[in-house]
């Protein structure tokens, strides 16, 4: 074979990589010129700059009890920075200490890191389980796809956070317990969704060409349509993540989630429920801090699902 024989594959190899990243592309500038997602990413990457730096930029341990380590520190002292005009002689701390003697600010950047932990090992158990289930009743139908369903929608019948509630209670307090009671009240919405898309690519012209030239059923499903049936899936989980820390916390408020002395913003949230009066900041740092959190990821799924969609661009 010639050198310019050689040459004719590789060329058209090249081509189709470009043709395949070229929709990539066009998605991700697309996505840039969403304006709810660029300030949806501003936001998430500060939050990731927190959660990644949490140990260079906090000023303390998060769970160390500062009685006896620092002269003149009481507990829930207000915040004090030393160039803003807080006197000297008094300790440092951003945000004030909490209930048990700690530095706030140093609790909440912590807390990022765990938030991001929760968000993403939550929701990806939630997809992995509910893509397989509704890969498999989108694709069969029939009885497989009743059978299947019809458990999705008993899981669908009890309110969400009352579900998890109880699957904690079953397995017991803690922050993994209530991450898997989170991941198993989702499954159902990841379900229905990947359900619903396997059911419109397998309609499609390329599917049956390869269930004409014999490729096997499974083949058929795991290269042809799960990779074409997952963009409401990215958007769903890019919203589903919001949800995920939004309910982890109401759990740890709750006394279900996180324990003693995890830096998890819904806990501390639960331990200085009481001070809303009398140190109100140790209630609306950690609020805040969630409320940005779940609108970052927010904002980042509007712009996804405008970007993904092809009907909103044309």
């Amino acid at each position: 074979m010639t050198t310019a024989a050689r040459q004719i594959p590789e060329a058209l190899e090249g081509t189709d990589a470009m043709v395949r990243g070229a929709p990539r592309a066009q998605a991700l500038r697309r996505l840039l010129r969403q304006r709810n997602a660029r300030l949806g990413l501003v936001i998430l990457g500060i939050l990731v700059f927190m959660a990644i730096s949490a140990d260079v930029i906090s000023t303390h341990d998060p769970i160390q009890v500062l009685i006896g380590r620092e002269e003149g520190v009481v507990k829930r002292a207000d915040p004090c920075i030393h160039i803003l005009g807080c006197p000297t002689d008094t300790p440092q701390h951003i945000l004030g200490t909490d209930g048990n003697v700690r530095d706030f600010y140093s609790r909440i950047v912590h807390g990022a890191r765990v938030s991001l932990v929760i968000g993403f090992i939550t929701v990806g158990f939630a997809i992995i389980i509910g893509t397989v289930l509704g890969a498999i009743a989108g694709y069969a139908g029939g009885g497989v796809d009743n059978l299947i369903m019809r458990i999705m929608d008993v899981f669908l019948v009890f309110p969400a956070l009352l579900l998890a509630i109880t699957i904690v209670a079953v397995l017991g307090p803690g922050l993994t317990n209530a991450m898997i009671a989170i991941g198993i009240v989702a499954i159902p919405i990841y379900a229905r969704v990947m359900r619903a898309s396997v059911m419109s690519v397998k309609e499609q012209d390329y599917v049956t060409a390869a269930r004409a030239m014999g490729e096997s059923p499974f083949g058929i499903l795991i290269r042809r349509v799960a990779p074409n049936a997952m963009t409401p899936l990215i958007v769903q989980g890019t919203l589903g993540i919001a949800a995920a820390i939004l309910d982890v916390a109401a759990l740890s408020f709750l006394g279900l989630g996180a324990q003693h002395p995890t830096a998890e913003w819904g806990a501390m949230i639960g331990l200085e429920r009481n001070q809303i009066f009398t140190a109100p900041h140790l209630i609306i740092a950690p609020g805040i801090a969630l409320a940005m959190t779940v609108l970052g990821f927010n904002l980042l799924g509007d712009g996804l699902r405008d970007a993904l969609d092809p009907r909103l661009n044309q």
